[in-house]
């Protein structure tokens, strides 16, 4: 005889404020008992954010929505020392001031004042060392480690690396850049997939709430294509919510890199046989998301370039070691290299990112784009022309000369733009039925 399921995930379809969220908790059993001396942290998904220009948030960000409910929700619970944090990044490591401009856009500064709760940026606080596995070390914020119970408030959305983007990966925003680096390793034994799954293996109880008001197809950012989904995934075990929520965007835990590191490490199987679920049905809220941007049959180019037309330019499909940085700059090199497209093949150049990816023989020109790849292969003898654009992440004004000694005369200013580059995408949602931005502004 089977054993009864042993961990509860709760489905609700989002209605209301407030109760909405509050039903949903309760449905997966509830918070741990909680009191005044109970020190609990909440980690919203953010991502990045950019005070030059509106962006898409839906499906990006936890919507302050779910932030404010799960703050009363614990605050009615009876937690009064709770902490509110998240570490943002951006193109420029040197900008300042961006975790306040999103917290305040946000509202979170308006609920230090309605609740008490503290509000904090994770790189602006302590790290401290944690052993994730034999050998395997990580930098995490210190408030998060010393608080009684962690709440982990992921979207629900698919990703361009991980398949899934849910709340074991939402933790990567407790650690420092240097961990998150690391996490994109190219060792084979430890990939960004093993490391991901390592993540909670030092830290307190987690307690889980997908935001699904919105999700996000092909994420994590604001480059994907955004949906309104209204569901709600609630669990005091945080694989079970991630196996809910991958199947909730049309993946099989077992096809999920990551969570099947997860299960095995914990015992657990994949296909929710040790899972009861609660409240609404999987299948009738499941909606298929892709989680990969399309490229050519060897992935030697993105399927729109080769639509395009565009000859004579090798730029491989990124890789798991594509870290933080570079990742964020991906997509606006890829949009001026398309832009500066005018019908005549290129010299055969290729361009390399990430840590991994190895040159083609017989390309007259290589791209090396970061740091990473510049010292791997600045000096490669199967090179015929390299150019290194070292730099963690490298200057966009640099990008644009390298292709333009390449021989594609790429737009720097479209490069040194990269802070209005979010808001060409708000467009595509304006006016459309259900996406709001009052879910992101506390009133």
């Amino acid at each position: 005889m089977n054993a009864a399921p042993s961990h509860t995930v709760a489905l609700e379809t989002y209605e209301k404020p407030v109760e909405s969220v509050a039903r949903v908790i309760e449905a997966a059993g509830g918070f741990p008992p909680l009191g005044p001396d109970t020190r609990v942290f909440i980690k919203p998904n953010v991502v990045t954010w950019t005070p030059a220009v509106d962006f898409p948030k839906w499906g990006v960000i936890t919507t302050s929505r779910v932030v404010e409910d799960v703050v009363r929700a614990l605050h009615d619970a009876g937690a009064r020392r709770i902490t509110l944090g998240e570490g943002l990044v951006s193109v420029d490591p040197r900008e300042k001031g961006l975790a306040q401009a999103a917290f305040t856009s946000l509202g979170y500064f308006k609920l230090a004042d309605r609740y008490g709760i503290q509000v904090v940026d994770v790189f602006q606080r302590p790290f401290r060392k944690v052993a994730v596995a034999d050998g395997i070390s990580l930098n995490f914020n210190r408030d998060a480690l010393e608080s009684d119970l962690i709440v982990d408030l992921p979207v629900l959305k698919t990703h361009a690396q991980t398949v899934v983007s849910l709340g074991i990966k939402n933790l990567k925003g407790l650690i420092d850049m240097a961990s998150r680096k690391r996490c994109h390793s190219a060792d084979p034994q430890w990939n960004l997939h093993r490391m991901v799954a390592a993540l909670p293996a030092g830290l307190p109880p987690v307690f889980t709430v997908i935001d699904g008001i919105f999700s996000n197809e092909r994420g994590p950012a604001f480059d994907g294509t955004l949906h309104r989904m209204n569901v709600l995934v609630a669990s005091r075990d945080l694989l079970s919510a991630d196996m809910v929520g991958a199947r909730l965007l049309g993946h099989h835990p077992d096809r999920v890199p990551h969570l099947v590191h997860a299960a095995r490490a914990a015992g657990r199987p994949l296909d929710l046989s040790d899972v009861r679920m609660a409240g609404e049905s999987l299948d009738s809220l499941a909606r298929p998301h892709d989680f990969s941007f399309p490229y050519t049959e060897d992935g030697s180019l993105p399927a729109l370039m080769e639509q395009m037309g565009i000859r004579g330019l090798s730029y491989p499909k990124y890789d798991d070691t594509l870290c933080t940085y570079c990742s964020m700059l991906n997509g606006l090199v890829l949009t001026a290299v398309a832009r500066a497209w005018s019908g005549s093949p290129w010299d055969e150049v290729e361009v390399l990112t990430g840590k991994a990816m190895q040159p083609t023989p017989g390309k007259k020109h290589t791209i090396l784009l970061g740091k990473c790849m510049s010292q791997a292969h600045k000096n490669n003898p199967n090179i015929l022309h390299p150019i290194p654009v070292p730099g963690c992440p490298p200057k966009p004004g640099r990008i644009a000369e390298a292709f333009r000694e390449a021989g594609i005369p790429v737009d720097a200013s479209i490069l040194e733009s990269w802070a209005l580059f979010p808001g060409r995408f708000v467009k595509k949602y304006a006016g459309k039925d259900g996406f709001d931005e009052a879910f992101f502004r506390i009133p």
